[in-house]
């Protein structure tokens, strides 16, 4: 007896499924090289810091002597090739580790600048540029400027080479995701250009890179070629979907001891933070992170293939390279978007009984539709999809913690879309 998990589809969508499943697979062989790549490395590091059952022992209070802290420390600073790095559940997110690392390079009167346009909604909150919340950066008088991209969605750098010969522009920002832009996720190759002309422009600033999405997405990382520090978040890829709060500060030695300040106090720095109960889910969590991002990409891979036989407008392409774990789709209005979006919720193994509704989140200037029936609440390792309700109603759909979820949680989300 044969078994199909495709048996209760519409005729015309199991052909879809059928025709892709064939049409990807180099693409999703080519995923997995990059799996085993990823995978090899981390394993190296466990094996060259001797990682043992004494490393899993959380600390308590002020943490001070925290061995498994310092190794799983050392570890992530060894696999992005920095000196130091802040692996912490202090962190309440990604979003708060780039800021912590944001001002803790920056000073009243210096200048915050992006190469890649104007940055995600949060950050906006945190600049000052949105709302008008206590503790941003333009109360404290730190200035905030940016080159917008071009019309395809490249760097200008004619018009940055000229924008960066202001002296006060202290550190150069760099955000590899496309947060809710209509742009594409910047490759590798890409992000060494911008590297390599910041250097070239203005080499005394520091370059600090927002990679949330992006680790273990391609067999590079930004910081292997001169970005002085980098920001992650721990239930994002690195954690794997284990890890259950925190964010990662990687980077120049100085910068690191300068963020571990501003995370604790001046003093005790990065030399105090307990880790609780987390240090198994760290260790476990980023040990498994190449191949659970390499499982996220493979059912963004089958998303993205999926929807163009459906006529939709996707980014990127399910042929084109990929450097994150986010699949964009076009809806061009919201009820489409929406119906798409509660599909996912429909199909995922928590509060699949929910329906998403568009609503105004902290930190979001426009209403927000979401689904995330996640183990980690906002772990968007896990299959996720959000936007926010404006044009061009573009969804943003993200993780997946097995291939398999994805390809059933998808196929059915287009069934409910497109076929009822």
């Amino acid at each position: 007896m044969s078994f199909s998990w495709k048996e209760n589809l519409p005729e015309e969508l199991k052909e879809k499924v059928t025709k892709v499943e064939k049409m990807i697979q180099p693409r999703i062989e080519e995923i997995d090289e990059q799996v085993l790549y990823n995978q090899q490395r981390v394993l190296d590091l466990f094996r060259k810091h001797h990682v043992g059952e004494e490393d899993l022992v959380p600390s308590t209070g002020y943490g001070y002597d925290d061995v498994g802290r310092d190794k799983i420390e050392d570890i992530y600073a060894d696999y992005f090739k920095t000196d130091d790095a802040l692996v912490r559940p202090q962190f309440g997110s990604g979003t708060h580790a780039i800021t912590v690392g944001l001002f803790s390079m920056l000073r009243p009167g210096d200048t915050l600048y992006y190469l890649t346009g104007m940055p995600y909604d949060t950050i906006q909150e945190v600049i000052g540029l949105a709302g008008n919340k206590p503790g941003n950066m333009k109360e404290w008088g730190i200035n905030f400027k940016t080159t917008e991209l071009t019309d395809d969605g490249q760097v200008d750098y004619e018009k940055a080479r000229k924008d960066l010969q202001d002296k006060s522009i202290k550190v150069v920002a760099i955000q590899r995701s496309l947060g809710y832009a209509t742009r594409k996720t910047f490759t590798m190759d890409k992000i060494k250009k911008m590297l390599k002309f910041i250097k070239e422009v203005r080499p005394d600033v520091n370059i600090f890179i927002d990679n949330c999405y992006g680790e273990f997405s391609e067999c590079e990382e930004p910081t292997f070629y001169g970005a002085d520090m980098m920001a992650g978040s721990l239930y994002k890829n690195a954690g794997a979907g284990l890890v259950k709060g925190g964010a990662f500060l990687v980077g120049r030695q100085d910068l690191i001891d300068g963020a571990g300040s501003r995370l604790t106090v001046p003093g005790a720095g990065k030399g105090e933070g307990a880790t609780w109960g987390y240090l198994r889910d760290i260790y476990q969590g980023f040990f498994m992170a190449p191949h659970t991002t390499g499982e996220a990409q493979k059912g963004m891979v089958f998303t993205a293939a999926l929807l163009e036989e459906m006529g939709m407008q996707v980014s990127p392409k399910w042929s084109d390279p990929r450097s994150d774990i986010v699949q964009t789709v076009t809806f061009g209005k919201s009820d489409p978007m929406v119906k798409f979006c509660a599909a996912i919720q429909h199909y995922s193994p928590m509060n699949s009984f929910v329906d998403p509704i568009p609503y105004h989140q902290d930190g979001y200037e426009d209403e927000v539709v979401m689904a995330s029936g996640s183990f980690v609440e906002g772990s968007t390792i896990e299959l996720s999809s959000d936007g926010p309700l404006r044009d061009p109603y573009m969804l943003y759909i993200q993780g997946g913690l097995s291939y398999a979820h994805d390809k059933i949680a998808i196929t059915h989300a287009v069934e409910e879309t497109f076929y009822k």
